[in-house]
């Protein structure tokens, strides 16, 4: 089988689905590879380089391949290309996503990796959104960090003490708790806060202070029954919570958001009142801005100062800034997967019942599967 790997063409995107490493392994199995030309220039892989590992370069990677692996879902042009039933492989935002009435008009079968299952052993090595949110975790701490004024660990001289700086994190998922470790590993000292209780433990052990809210002891049974994530705080929870939360922002010199609800806009943590109260200097980052935002006011994009002096960054699509080391890991997501398509003798043979095919599987004999769900 062929498989193309096309140039990526979002904004502000630099990663690409395929190294040179992952190239020699698809060769094994006994495919083809082609590649389209410069495909690897934003994250510093060369087509020398890509040619050297075996595949191809050519100018088109779609309308020959039957597997296409991408990072983003393809723009229309290039879903017009594909050949009938092909299969498609990427992060295809499935939940926000226009053009999968496209792929199925194709007859294409489009795997959807931030469909993964998460909670299935076997499907860590695959796991798109927690490698690249690992990295985007901890590079978002040092983006705040460099537009931040003044340094993360307390420095004492003879001049004077310089405090460590305060961190809060407003949630606790992979790319919370990498930018707690990291930001820790700077010095500074960090809060975190997160609508699951039972994340304390995660928080305290890469070095978090946990912003603790008063709860009911009906609450804390159904928080512990669900393991955090199906269980509906009251109303007087959320206000609590609320109020933690704004005290530790408006003392903070840096906040990070990284809250995001699959197929919604992202919760709003940070209001404008809020912000109001924070010290000259400070610093926001807000990971969520491309899907409405954790913090009133965030760009994508931009960086806002408001009135009062603090810095509001709209940093889309973080991973891409570490496209080289992001791209590595995404690719060894995706052979991880493909490789749960070939049966015991390396043969391609699609299971429609493998718990993780189904998953992620959204569009297939010319419908869209997504609906369904």
């Amino acid at each position: 089988m062929q498989i193309g790997v096309p140039k990526e063409t979002a904004l502000y995107e630099n990663r690409i689905a395929i190294t040179p490493d992952t190239i020699k392994k698809f060769i094994k199995l006994g495919h083809s590879i082609v590649v389209e030309r410069d495909a690897g220039k934003g994250s510093f892989i060369t087509n020398d380089a890509l040619e050297q590992a075996g595949a191809q370069i050519v100018d088109d990677a779609i309308s020959t391949s039957d597997v296409v692996l991408t990072v983003n879902s393809l723009p229309i042009e290039k879903i017009n290309q594909l050949k009938h039933e092909a299969i498609v492989i990427g992060m295809m935002n499935p939940y926000r996503n226009a053009n999968l009435q496209d792929y199925a008009n194709r007859h294409a079968k489009v795997y959807a990796m931030e469909l993964l299952p998460r909670t299935l052993s076997r499907a860590q090595n695959m796991d798109v959104l927690s490698s690249q949110a690992n990295l985007a975790g901890y590079k978002a701490v040092i983006l705040a960090a460099n537009q931040f004024g003044r340094p993360f660990p307390m420095f004492m001289t003879s001049a004077g003490t310089v405090k460590p700086a305060r961190v809060v994190i407003l949630g606790v998922g992979v790319a919370g708790l990498q930018a707690i470790a990291t930001a820790r590993r700077l010095g500074a000292v960090v809060e975190a806060s997160d609508l699951r209780p039972t994340v304390r433990d995660q928080v305290e052990s890469v070095g978090g202070k946990w912003l603790d809210v008063p709860m009911s002891e009906e609450e804390k049974a159904k928080a512990k029954d669900t393991g955090g994530y199906a269980w509906t705080p009251s109303e007087q929870y959320i206000k609590d919570q609320a109020a933690v939360v704004d005290k530790a922002v408006s003392q903070a010199d840096i906040v990070i958001t990284t809250a995001q609800v699959p197929g919604r806009n992202a919760p709003r943590l940070i209001h404008q009142a809020t912000i109001n109260k924070m010290k000259s200097g400070s610093v926001i980052l807000d990971m969520a801005v491309e899907t409405g935002g954790n913090v009133e006011g965030s760009v994508v994009g931009q960086n806002i100062i408001t009135p009062n002096g603090v810095t509001i960054m709209g940093v889309p699509n973080i991973p891409s800034t570490l496209a080289a080391q992001s791209s590595a890991l995404y690719a060894n997501n995706l052979y991880n997967f493909f490789a749960t398509l070939m049966d015991d003798n390396k043969v391609f043979a699609l299971n429609p019942e493998d718990e993780i095919q189904k998953a992620l599987l959204v569009t297939s004999q010319g419908q869209v599967l997504l609906a369904s769900r």
